[in-house]
């Protein structure tokens, strides 16, 4: 009997001292975060509220982030998951040619901006570096709007101009349908990487001082974005794919190079991409849909049911908040510590991973990072200041080539000589 009970308080210590080293690694994770700002590279609630489901679509006042939102993100959440600064994803699908990209993409940054606006005391819109800093500063987000997608701009550098104008300090090279000018990671590849045109977008954008996203890009618009940029790149929502072999991550090649450009791999919670169990699984659904596609023709209710049944039948493997931390570790490992940052892709996601269901989760993250063994400066690094340092380089870079070079009025007819619709 004393012998059960001694290793009952064995077993009870043990447990103590793990509980208080937890308290630890949670109390350093919220102590850089309390100081440090935390920007996220991408979260979808505009999309998210634009396609609301519960009778609230594109109504910012209905959709009230002051209470529990249908989503992953409210303010309540937001101050649990210390959030210090966020770039607002005006994503647009590149599927809706007939309904005009520009007039979504103006549409998509006035609900963005709408939001930034109705909560003055929470959120403050911000266009540099230092309006980030201030932000945080005065306890409230700093909030940026990054496009997703170069369809956006319709093949116009003056266009791309004016979404600057507007606000837009990133936007991804492409979503998931190849431009006349760049090759999607999703999609065919059909000019090898950058055309010339897309080239000159990087360019000019570099003229700007709005970022380069090259998540959603095919390795070889990598490649040569890399080749081309003046400026620091960013993967806004991205994962390492020396983990999981996913056509959306970052290949170590690509990762190997960033030290050189200065860049950072924001990485992401997509199941799909920290999994590879996850993505397989995908797979084997996807291809599943596609048979019942060729069985059952335009019979949509025998496709659903039967991808129902297929579901039950497979559910999809838990993801793990440990595994995101092993993608962190990975970009890490090849790229740097000064190369890596969080990019969410929070309101953009259906399936979440466990420990990081909504914009609450962050500080378990940076618990879990310090557990390995992370230091509070590479926290600091991973939380924002790699980002800002990427942010406040590209400004500089834009101040430079301002005083270099005009406004390039090239076209995609002079530089790839062909015909684009």
């Amino acid at each position: 009997m004393r012998r059960v009970l001694l290793l009952s308080l064995f077993a009870a210590g043990i447990a103590g001292s793990l509980a208080a080293q937890d308290d630890q690694y949670l109390a350093l994770a919220k102590k850089v975060l309390a100081t440090t700002p935390l920007i996220d590279g991408h979260n979808d609630l505009p999309w998210r509220i634009r396609e609301d489901k519960s009778g609230l679509a594109s109504d910012v006042v209905g959709y009230d982030l002051r209470k529990r939102a249908p989503g992953h993100t409210d303010f309540d959440r937001a101050a649990q998951g210390m959030l210090g600064g966020q770039f607002w994803s005006v994503y647009i699908p590149g599927e809706i040619k007939d309904s005009g990209y520009a007039r979504v993409q103006l549409e998509q940054i006035d609900i963005a901006k709408r939001v930034i606006e109705r909560y003055p005391d929470k959120l403050q819109y911000c266009t540099t570096a230092l309006c980030l800093r201030q932000a945080f500063a005065a306890g409230r987000v700093g909030s940026m709007l990054g496009m997703e997608g170069g369809h956006a701009i319709e093949n116009s550098l003056g266009a791309l101009r004016a979404f600057y104008d507007l606000g837009a300090r990133y936007m991804t090279l492409t979503h998931n349908v190849t431009l006349d000018w760049a090759d999607a990671a999703l999609d065919k590849a059909t000019h090898a990487g950058l055309s010339r045109f897309g080239e000159e977008v990087v360019r000019e954008m570099n003229r700007l001082g709005m970022l380069v996203d090259l998540s959603h890009v095919s390795p070889g618009v990598m490649s040569d974005a890399l080749t081309v940029s003046e400026s620091p790149v960013i993967f806004s929502h991205s994962s390492a794919r020396g983990i999981t072999d996913h056509p959306r991550n970052v290949p170590d090649s690509i990762l190997a190079r960033l030290p050189r450009n200065g860049g950072v791999v924001m990485v992401t919670f997509v199941t799909s991409f920290v999994s590879p169990r996850s993505h397989a699984h995908g797979q084997a659904r996807g291809a599943r849909q596609a048979e019942l596609r060729r069985q059952a023709g335009t019979d949509a209710a025998r496709i659903a049911r039967e991808l129902a049944a297929w579901d039950a039948a497979n559910p999809a493997p838990k993801v793990t908040l440990a595994e995101v931390a092993d993608h962190i570790e990975r970009v890490r490992k090849i790229a740097g510590v000064d190369h890596v940052g969080i990019g969410s892709d929070f309101d953009g996601i259906e399936e979440t991973i466990e420990g990081l269901e909504d914009v609450s989760s962050f500080p378990r993250l940076f618990a879990e990072l310090a557990r390995r063994g992370w230091s509070e400066s590479d926290l600091r690094k991973l939380a924002g200041e790699n980002v800002l340092r990427v942010i406040e380089t590209a400004e500089k870079v834009a101040v430079r080539l301002q005083k270099e070079r005009p406004a390039s009025i090239k076209t995609i007819h002079q530089l790839d000589r062909k015909s684009v619709s």
